[in-house]
């Protein structure tokens, strides 16, 4: 897996990537970055269209199994900014 650093990730998202997790409502509820928009990698392909292509994104999830996943779909789906931070923890 090619995970972005944590400092660069927090400064896309201080210069508005939108922060993306791509975990389950259920994980989002129990712990999630502040601001980030919950999209489960399940409903991704039914919700594509709710993620700004002219926008650059940071994705993550619990491991960084889903969110490689998710920015490969996104990726093979005309998003063009589209990076994968991995797991939840490497945020702090």
């Amino acid at each position: 897996m090619n995970f972005i650093d944590p400092q660069t990730a927090r400064q896309l998202v201080d210069e508005g990537a939108l922060l993306v997790d791509v975990r389950t409502p259920q994980e989002f509820q129990e712990q999630h970055i502040p601001g980030a928009l919950n999209l489960p990698l399940q409903e991704l392909e039914a919700r594509t269209d709710e993620l700004p292509k002219d926008r650059t994104l940071v994705l993550y999830c619990r491991s960084g199994n889903r969110s490689s996943m998710a920015r490969r779909y996104l990726l093979t789906h005309g998003y063009e900014e589209v990076h994968d931070l991995g797991p939840l923890t490497r945020w702090r």
